[in-house]
């Protein structure tokens, strides 16, 4: 039997693109897409990790947190 996987952090996030990728650097667009936005308005709910909240860090001129769960 496989063993179920541990949920070491069940927080959440959810971010909304407000700013446009144009003219932005490409490692600022990565980024975005990493996030799972792509336009503007787009929400998602991602788990709050460490690596979730430095790229939000990274883009914090063109995303806002919506909601920290």
């Amino acid at each position: 039997m496989a063993k179920a996987a541990k949920k070491t952090n069940d927080k959440t996030v959810t971010v909304e693109q407000t700013g446009s990728p144009i003219r932005r650097p490409q490692d600022q667009r990565a980024t975005l897409v990493g996030l799972g936005l792509n336009k503007v308005g787009r929400r998602r709910t991602l788990t709050d990790t460490p690596a979730v909240r430095g790229m939000i860090a990274k883009v914090a001129h063109l995303v806002r947190v919506v909601d920290e769960v």
